[in-house]
Order: structure tokens, then sequence, then C-alpha cells
């Protein structure tokens, strides 16, 4: 991302989903793609909100073209498109209150140990 403070919201937006993940103990490796692509559809939704607020929820007719009509924003349109995504990804995530208790824990892998081992040394 070009703009520095992209990479500060998206670095933002990276710890609060992955540090709520892990308070939950639902966060694996096998997720960070899926946080990536709700960081970036954040990322989108806000930056097209952005043109949205500024520019307008309608593009006006071009005054050379007679034909020509007004049409919805493309900028709402992807920030629809954004809002889709982002709303898909966090119930897989399970970010959204409804899906909390659906999203199992993540196991993690225990070595089993004996108390012989550590008078044994280790194996191998």
């Amino acid at each position: 991302m070009p703009d520095a403070a992209e990479r500060i919201a998206a670095s933002a937006h990276w710890q609060r989903i992955v540090g709520e993940m892990r308070d939950r103990e639902t966060f694996a490796d096998s997720n960070s793609h899926s946080v990536q692509r709700l960081v970036l559809a954040y990322l989108v939704y806000d930056r097209c909100s952005l043109s949205v607020a500024t520019d307008g929820l309608v593009t006006e007719p071009a005054k050379d073209n007679p034909k020509a009509i007004a049409r919805l924003s493309i900028y709402y349109q992807a920030m629809r498109e954004a809002e889709k995504t982002t709303e898909r990804l966090e119930q897989q995530l399970g970010l959204t209150p409804g899906r909390r208790a659906k999203v199992g824990k993540v196991t993690k892998k225990r070595e089993r140990s004996a108390g012989a081992d550590a008078f044994l040394g280790p194996k191998g």
C-alpha cells in the first residue's frame, strides 16, 4: 500500500482482529489469508465511503452527451461489495456476535511427557 495512513489503518485492523481471535482461541495460521482479505475489504470500504462522502451517491451525466444519464456512483457499488465481503468473512472467522458460539477453539498440539522423560533426556 503506497499510502502510509492506509498502512497504519491496515495494521490497526489486523491487530484488532487477530487479538480478538487469539483471546477467544480461534486464530490459526490457516486463518491468516482470510484475515488479510478482511482487512483489505475494510480498507476498500473506507476508501470508497470517503469518495461517496465527498463526490456524492450519484455520478452526474456528462454535459456533452445528451443521452447520458445520472448513475449510481461506482464507489458506492464497490462499497456495497466490500460490505458483503466483510460480512461474509466476519461470519466465517466468528467475529460477529451471532457466530461466536459456532466457531470452535483451535486445538493446540500437546506433547505427551512422562516423569521419566526429564531423567532420561531428549528423545532421539
